[in-house]
């Protein structure tokens, strides 16, 4: 008996290596989930689209393998589109089935009827329509290929007629996983190695590029005298085991990552593609490395450029490089890290008067946490606090939303890492507007049975945005939430819930919440007033705090400004 359309591309997915699709079923997919009900993938069914884009991208940001979702016509595959920029941005391999009406009514403004093409095509490695059924093991081939060679979303529209139809009789497409090694010339390797052995004060800085790359990153800075700054997206690979590490930099960062990277007069670019241009040394030699050679120089202008794989390229690199006499600035900027440790710890207490520093929360889930644990965090302050205060062990991991900078991740992420990984904890950090937005997913953890652990810091408050008027030297502005008890209702939903108003309280709490077999919610009140102190303060955010002040006080809001003043600047 021959396939539909809908078999062949269920079937061509699975052959890719795809485990899980997620989504809502509807009617235009209808062919396809039935395909999927035969097969062996499994159908993790989401009450939100967009839930099921992030549960996609952090189940194929953390196996590396290729994650599904799919959606009926107009909105249903329409609400994916936040949830897969994400993962695009990301780099998770995601393949989308975004099943269509039927070509009969395409280009007549049907009902439901999206150009998913024009809407995808800014977002994604592959954005095709599936036109004829002879071309239904080709495209999804395709599709899967570009997925995972280009570490991106691929979307693949399906007419709804043409999933429903016959497929003809051919050779199955294989989907090929090449695995180059890319290291730069001779000639590319002297260069660079002429200009790290003539430097001064040397700094590395490395990106997630260096995830494969631990072992050389260190001997190549035990063999410069180098510190070691790395990004968030860094942060699992470069932290753990490693005596040469000052931390981040940028604005989440530490001002001993801030130090080490304005303060160099050689920086080693490795695997990393930071934004942020006044985070860069303003005179330096700078040397980048890089696998994606568009990369090279767009952030900051640079003196060399070469591409390859990291690993590989300091393996090439290393005996070019001379061992350093002297370790005078790494010296110095781990002092430096020292004093901002300490700085940061003076904070990851308990409150006075019962307040709980969302710092203390962080740290005690950390030290409470298995050493293996998955970290998601909200867009905002959760995903500062998780990058300062969750300590890397080698072999836990974050996934966080920087490059998109989305909010309502963080729980939804959880999903996909604990459908992934149903026997390591799983643990969402999550914001009170953040997890609202995306309340009902809750659903999903107990239908599903996906016992994720979700703590909301709850400050009833966009915390985040609030910062950010008050250092423009704004009035905070419609950034109030008017909040529930949340562990209340995850209770309503199924899960274990309790609500902790009380520094006392919390490491208890923290202890039965990671302890419960289940879906466990944590509602945690924080202390409104913490402010996400910056690496370095900059004179003219001085200025908009100040400003803000003024205005505050003279709006009738002096307790508000003491409050801030008394939690933040007099500590």
């Amino acid at each position: 008996m021959s396939q539909t359309v809908a078999e062949v591309i269920v079937e061509t997915l699975e052959q890719a290596g795809v485990k899980r699709c997620y989504g809502v079923p509807g009617d235009t997919l209808n062919h396809v989930t039935d395909a999927i009900r035969d097969s062996s993938i499994r159908w993790v069914h989401v009450r939100h689209e967009e839930a099921g884009g992030f549960a996609a991208g952090a189940d194929a940001m953390l196996t590396g393998e290729l994650a599904a979702c799919a959606g009926s016509c107009g909105p249903g595959s329409l609400h994916f589109i936040n949830g897969l920029t994400e993962s695009h941005r990301n780099r998770a391999p995601v393949v989308l089935i975004a099943s269509q009406i039927v070509r009969d009514e395409l280009g007549f403004d049907f009902p439901q009827e999206i150009d998913f093409n024009a809407i995808y095509s800014s977002v994604s490695v592959f954005c095709e329509e599936i036109r004829t059924p002879a071309q239904a093991r080709r495209k999804t081939a395709m599709a899967a290929q570009a997925a995972l060679a280009k570490r991106g979303v691929a979307v693949l529209i399906v007419p709804a007629d043409v999933s429903a139809a016959s497929a003809p009789e051919e050779p199955a497409f294989a989907v090929h996983r090449a695995q180059p090694i890319t290291v730069p010339s001779d000639k590319e390797l002297d260069r660079i190695a002429t200009a790290l052995n003539q430097g001064g004060k040397i700094a590395i800085y490395g990106g997630s590029g260096c995830h494969a790359a631990h072992d050389q990153v260190i001997a190549l800075a035990e063999r410069l005298g180098a510190p070691v700054a790395h990004t968030s997206r860094a942060k699992d690979f470069l932290e753990p085991v490693n005596p040469f590490d000052v931390g981040m930099t940028g604005i989440f960062g530490i001002e001993s990552g801030y130090h080490a990277l304005r303060e160099c007069d050689t920086l080693l670019l490795l695997g990393c593609d930071f934004a942020w241009r006044q985070f860069y040394p303003e005179k330096a030699t700078i040397i980048q490395i890089d696998i994606d050679g568009t990369h090279l120089g767009r952030r900051h202008p640079i003196d060399i450029g070469a591409v390859g794989d990291v690993a590989p390229t300091l393996d090439a690199l290393l005996p070019r490089i001379r061992m350093k006499d002297g370790r005078a600035f790494l010296d110095e900027c781990l002092e430096h890290r020292k004093k901002a440790l300490a700085r940061q710890e003076k904070r990851a207490v308990s409150g006075k008067g019962g307040a709980i520093h969302p710092q203390y929360l962080t740290e005690t889930i950390s030290r409470l946490a298995a050493p293996d644990a998955v970290y998601t965090a909200d867009g905002g302050s959760p995903m500062v606090w998780c990058l300062r205060h969750i300590a890397a062990t080698g072999t836990n991991r974050t996934v966080i939303s920087l490059t998109h900078g989305t909010m309502a991740n963080a729980m939804p992420q959880a999903l996909g890492a604990k459908a992934a990984f149903p026997d390591r904890q799983v643990i969402a950090l999550s914001g009170d507007g953040g997890l609202a937005m995306m309340l009902g997913d809750l659903l999903t953890a107990v239908q599903e049975k996906l016992p994720i652990k979700v703590c909301v810091f709850d400050n009833s408050s966009l915390g985040f945005v609030e910062l950010e008027q008050k250092v423009e030297g704004l009035i905070e502005t419609y950034t109030d939430l008017h909040n529930p008890d949340f562990a209340r209702v995850a209770e309503a939903m199924g899960f274990w819930g309790r609500r902790v108003v009380q520094g006392d309280d919390v490491e208890a709490a923290v202890r039965d919440w990671l302890a419960t077999p289940g879906p466990a919610l944590l509602d945690v009140v924080v202390d409104k007033n913490e402010l996400v102190m910056p690496p370095k303060i900059e004179a003219s955010q001085v200025f908009g705090m100040s400003l803000y002040g003024a205005k505050a006080v003279l709006g009738g809001k002096a307790k508000d400004v003491f409050g801030l003043i008394k939690e933040n600047l007099l500590n």
